[in-house]
């Protein structure tokens, strides 16, 4: 019995150890079941998120790809629309061309038509000459006849093939102009500077002036006869006036007056001394003006007598207008036309500054300013082209060069623009009333009227006097007679007017 339950029991024992392996081993089928399916869970997730990178790359690679096609689909629409534009506009262009043709080829034919009428009335007229010529005339009589009928004729058609040229070179040329001349007006601003002929000297009393006069009179007869200058000494409160017609002289007697009031010694020998000091400060400030000027506008290699010339100009006017502030801006504009037509502007800045060097000589000779200055220039080696510039700005020479109408057109523009130059008043109403006179001299003149400030001369003309042919002759004659004979600022546009009227009533 012992036996038997030692052996039921070994039994059960080992039949629990077999139940315990079991489990374990079901326990640990489980955990490695469950690891393999985590695993594969994993690996899953993994492969899912290759496959969808790998989607998205290739959705990305496709949608580059159309993209790029649909770029490509564009840009040879947009050639194709290109070459289509540029199409319409060689058939927009070709059209034109062809209607130009058109007109051109009706207008061809109907010169031939009018050239082909005005032959047959030639036929005609030949015809009868000759039957003329058979009937009354010798063959000599009639060929002078025909000859001078064709002389007229021709006159009469050169005059309206000229006038023809001369209109159509206005309407390409005269629009480039304006342009050209407007804007170098436009790029150049200037001052508009006024000269008198007297200056007046400011005084802090009137104590100073009796010492300036001096006993009996001596120290202000030494300062007239030092500088040349009128010293006029009146009632005028705290000013005294320095007149004369020198510029130079006045700013000598003006500074040599500062100077001597300031240190109080006046009496003749400090008078002449300090003068003389002032004279030759003026003279250094003439020649530092010069240079300063030749720097500002970029101008090399000027003569030191020259330059000279070109300080003097700050102490010179023409009609009220400073001639070195009217060299410097005809210099600009020079340089600014010459510029728009292509050409050098340092060579036509440096002919606009010096064209008026011939008003400020250290001699006087009987020569005209221009024809003047050309000598100057020349002595001092300046280019010919420059010399020319400056000998023909007033047409005393032929222009040889294109700087010469330049420097022409810029001085008058300088001149000629508002507020540049002033006249006095007797003088400006005699050159207007000489504009009218020379006009109504001529036959066949019924009134004259001097407009813009004598810049415009209307010509009025009798219809049953002059024909339009003469209009045009007269026209030119009166412009060639004023160039020729009067001395005006600027340029002056003669307009002769024709015109016929017809007058009836109704009663």
């Amino acid at each position: 019995m012992d036996i038997l339950f030692y052996i039921c029991a070994a039994l059960i024992g080992a039949a629990i150890g077999i139940a315990i392996l079991v489990a374990v081993q079901r326990a640990t089928a489980r955990s490695r079941a469950k690891t393999i399916i985590d695993d594969a869970n994993r690996e899953a997730e993994v492969i899912m998120k290759d496959k969808l990178l790998e989607a998205r790359e290739q959705e990305l690679k496709i949608k580059t790809e159309a993209e790029k096609q649909a770029n490509q689909r564009l840009s040879r629409i947009q050639s194709e629309e290109s070459k289509l534009k540029q199409r319409q506009t060689q058939l927009n262009q070709q059209q034109s061309e062809n209607a130009r043709a058109r007109n051109e080829n009706e207008q061809t034919r109907q010169n031939l038509e009018a050239q082909m009428a005005v032959v047959e009335q030639r036929k005609e007229e030949l015809d009868r000459l000759r039957r003329t010529a058979q009937d009354t005339l010798s063959s000599e009589e009639a060929k002078e006849k025909l000859i001078d009928s064709l002389k007229d004729e021709a006159k009469t058609a050169a005059s309206a093939y000229i006038n023809d040229i001369m209109d159509e070179a206005k309407m390409t040329a005269n629009k480039e102009a304006k342009r050209i001349v407007v804007q170098s007006i436009q790029r150049l601003a200037t001052e508009t500077a006024i000269e008198n002929s007297v200056t007046v000297f400011h005084i802090d009393s009137d104590e100073i002036k009796g010492r300036i006069i001096g006993r009996e009179g001596r120290n202000i007869r030494a300062l007239e006869a030092a500088t040349g200058i009128e010293i006029i000494v009146d009632d005028t409160p705290e000013a005294i006036v320095l007149s004369g017609f020198d510029p130079v002289r006045r700013e000598i007697a003006r500074l040599a007056l500062h100077q001597l009031v300031a240190d109080g010694r006046i009496h003749p020998a400090r008078i002449e001394e300090v003068v003389a000091k002032v004279r030759k400060q003026i003279e250094e400030e003439i020649v530092e003006t010069g240079k300063r000027t030749a720097i500002d506008l970029g101008i090399h290699g000027l003569h030191p007598d020259l330059i000279r010339m070109v300080g003097k100009m700050k102490y010179r006017s023409s009609y009220g207008q400073n001639l070195l502030q009217h060299s410097r801006e005809t210099a600009n504009l020079c340089a600014i036309m010459a510029s728009e037509l292509g050409l050098n502007p340092k060579k036509a800045r440096r002919a606009g500054l010096l064209h008026d060097i011939g008003k400020v000589p250290d001699e006087e000779p009987e020569l005209p300013h221009a024809l003047l200055g050309m000598k100057l220039a020349e002595k001092y080696k300046e280019k010919p082209e420059i010399c020319n510039a400056i000998g023909a700005h007033h047409d005393e020479i032929e222009q040889t060069s294109l700087l010469a109408p330049i420097v022409q057109v810029c001085d008058a523009i300088s001149g000629a623009r508002p507020g540049a130059r002033r006249e006095i008043v007797e003088a400006y109403i005699k050159r207007l009333n000489d504009l009218e006179q020379l006009a109504l001299s001529y036959p066949g003149v019924i009134k004259t009227y001097a407009i813009q400030a004598g810049r415009e001369l209307r010509v009025i003309v009798g219809a049953d006097k002059i024909d339009d042919v003469e209009t045009e002759k007269l026209s030119s004659e009166i412009a060639r007679r004023i160039q020729d004979e009067m001395t005006y600022p600027g340029q002056v546009k003669i307009t002769v007017i024709r015109e016929t009227r017809s007058v009836s009533f109704a009663k």
